[in-house]
């Protein structure tokens, strides 16, 4: 690999050519926050006003504009898209000898949750073709000790729920969806995070709903669950100073929640540019002929991707990343390694190739910008400087 980079690289004349076009973010969170800086002004200057940080009336107006986005019964905030994980795990006393079902092709935060409370993450392979886990291989992954599913909407693409549910109702093994990444998904016809048991979002500001910080929220058709996740989140506590179960401290700042409740009237309207977004290079990766070289996100019939990332597949993504960084081209990878790879879970005995398809897509990912406000221009930029460098690799 390291002599295939070294051959394309361009020559001082090329790099010389390239520099005439600035380089430009991978998120653009600076032309975003231009279109909505009034609003978001006059939404901090009123928490600011009330000195009401902690749980003010801002969080439970945010929580029913979630409640009402997921069709779920309960949202409830919390500080992090990692809490939202822990605190649903914590939900069904999940915890020592505890088995959890997930992907290995995800961040650590999915499995890392498992961890923290010493259950076992156990991990099955992905769908090459959605990078979600992998519904067929789920069934055979089930022991005796086996106490909830956490099934990852990776990128923004929902995972395919239906044949998971099936699996886990008669078995009475709840469905946890990380949906971290995928606010605005939909699953047939349905938003994510209402379909299983919990949903759990992230509202770092890299998400297509992002706050000026950290911040998470969990949703629930349950009661029962929602009221436990509220005593779970302060401490465990109903009361001041009374506490009955042992909780945590995790709400959503009132801050966060006034600046999220702004940014999510314009979710749909950002979602939208999002996919004419990824048409748009979906058409340039034809325009340039590079089908059988580059494969675009697959989004199969029924299911609404929102696309918090544009993920692709190519060989030496190595090379073709370095290629673009010379050129002033943002690209990222998600991820570098599958967590079962990982030395923080090799207490769990897995050994490359246990996971043939998440390893090959962590060497084969690379994600292009499709931020909302990503120009024609700047996209006809990328793809054209993928179709040199694989000119070059001829």
């Amino acid at each position: 690999m390291a002599t295939q980079t070294k051959e394309l690289k361009p020559s001082a004349a090329s790099s010389s050519s390239a520099g005439k076009d600035a380089p430009f973010p991978f998120l653009d969170l600076k032309a975003q926050y231009a279109t909505i800086k009034d609003e978001i002004l006059a939404a901090v200057q009123d928490v600011l006003r009330d000195q009401h940080f902690i749980m003010g009336p801002q969080v439970a107006t945010f929580e029913h504009e979630m409640e009402r986005e997921t069709k779920a019964c309960f949202a409830l905030g919390c500080a992090s898209g990692s809490d939202a994980i822990l605190l649903a795990l914590m939900a069904y006393d999940i915890g020592p000898g505890d088995e959890v079902i997930t992907t290995p092709f995800t961040f650590v935060a999915t499995a890392g949750s498992i961890a923290r409370l010493r259950a076992k993450p156990v991990f099955v392979d992905i769908d090459p073709d959605t990078f979600n886990i992998d519904t067929n291989k789920i069934a055979a992954a089930i022991t005796p000790k086996t106490r909830a599913f956490l099934p990852v909407h990776l990128f923004g693409l929902a995972s395919d729920l239906d044949p998971m549910l099936k699996i886990a109702a008669p078995k009475s093994i709840p469905v946890i969806e990380d949906a971290a990444q995928a606010i605005g998904a939909e699953y047939h016809g349905k938003p994510v995070g209402a379909i299983g048991e919990i949903g759990c979002f992230s509202y770092f500001p890299s998400k297509n709903l992002g706050g000026y910080g950290d911040g998470g929220l969990l949703t629930t058709n349950s009661e029962k669950l929602a009221d436990k996740l509220k005593v779970l989140r302060i401490h465990g506590s109903r009361t001041k100073y009374d506490y009955e179960l042992l909780g945590m401290n995790s709400r959503l700042d009132t801050l966060q929640a006034a600046i999220l409740s702004v940014k999510l009237k314009h979710l749909h309207d950002w979602a939208d540019a999002r996919r004419r977004n990824a048409d748009r290079y979906r058409a340039l990766i034809d325009e340039f002929g590079l089908k059988n070289v580059v494969k675009a996100p697959q989004v199969p019939a029924g299911f609404v991707h929102v696309y918090n990332q544009f993920v692709i597949r190519v060989k030496q993504r190595d090379a073709l990343k370095a290629f673009l960084k010379e050129r002033g081209i943002p690209s990222e990878i998600y991820y570098p390694s599958p967590l079962h790879l990982q030395p923080a879970f090799a207490n769990l005995g897995y050994r490359a190739g246990d996971f043939p398809e998440s390893e090959a897509a962590a060497k084969e990912v690379l994600a292009l910008p499709i931020y909302p406000e990503l120009t024609e221009a700047q996209q006809r930029r990328v793809i054209e400087a993928i179709a040199s460098f694989h000119k070059q690799a001829q």
